[in-house]
């Protein structure tokens, strides 16, 4: 019974990781990116639902929006005043601007809130429920829910609308995408914001879950990398399952394994996938 109630509240949790690596996913199938400043920007969305709170009462369940776009705009401006400079450079040179993008995120947070763990306290906070001798967070419940369904939305946008067609015409083929008339500036701008916004959205959802620091955002750039590489490089229900794959495995581990060694699973799991099926689960042939 215990293990399989850490199964459970490791699947909760894993619907986050999932989130996290979507927007991860999402701007390396675009433009063969890997965004260091992942993580940091993911905490700075956990700072901004936070401050929200603080200072209006708002719900993080609610503020997550307020969450996910005001990093929807510090992505845009970071793609389109750094990224863009950078994409056609080797892949070793687009590391560094990217990891100092990263370093200038997470002191803004340490300079506006300092190095003390921040977490509200919200009206689920303690709440929980029985099914069949089985306990369910209710933070848990609501940000695996809000976390699925936020990566099936950016699914549907990207496979049903037109802006989202051609944000995947541009991850299939840029210079097929440039002869049909598509502004790949525009695109690449877009989708890294979007991505940014993800990372936001699950920041939000996560602060009830634990304290943010500044200095998580090294831990959630190295799990949304081992998510992504699990699921497969750009396919987005790649991350989400490997999400939920990841979040159960290191919950697991909690019964042989002190909970300060999850990451130890989390690149076991990325050592053997890299030598089994390094494109990933979801990852094609290539």
């Amino acid at each position: 019974m215990l293990a399989l109630q850490l199964v459970i509240q490791g699947i909760l949790l894993g619907g986050i990781y999932g989130l996290i690596a979507v927007g991860l996913s999402l701007i390396f199938g675009v433009m063969g990116v890997i965004n260091f400043a992942h993580g940091s920007m993911m905490v700075l969305g956990m700072y901004v639902a936070y401050w929200v709170f603080v200072l209006l009462g708002v719900d993080p369940y609610i503020s997550f929006m307020l969450a996910a776009a005001s990093l929807f705009v510090v992505g845009y401006l970071v793609q389109a005043s750094v990224v863009n400079r950078i994409l056609d450079y080797p892949e070793a040179m687009q590391v560094l601007p990217l990891v100092a993008v990263g370093l200038i995120l997470e002191n803004t947070c340490l300079l506006l809130w300092g190095p003390d763990p921040r977490s509200p306290q919200t009206a689920f906070s303690l709440a929980s429920f029985h099914v069949w001798g089985l306990m369910f967070d209710v933070s848990r419940l609501m940000t695996f829910l809000l976390a699925v369904l936020m990566t099936l939305g950016i699914a549907l946008f990207l496979w049903r609308t037109d802006l989202g067609k051609s944000i995947r015409a541009a991850a299939d083929n840029r210079g097929g995408a440039i002869l049909v008339g598509i502004d790949l500036d525009r695109i690449n701008n877009l989708s890294f914001a979007l991505g940014a916004a993800t990372c936001g959205a699950a920041g939000a959802l996560l602060i009830p879950l634990m304290p943010a620091t500044p200095h998580l955002s090294h831990d959630f750039t190295l799990t949304a990398f081992v998510v992504v590489i699990l699921g497969g490089m750009g396919s987005l229900l790649g991350a989400l399952v490997g999400g939920l794959i990841l979040g159960a495995a290191e919950s697991i581990s909690t019964l042989f394994l002190p909970a300060s060694m999850k990451q130890l699973i989390s690149f076991s799991i990325l050592v053997i996938i890299m030598l089994m099926r390094p494109q990933g689960l979801f990852g094609g042939k290539r």
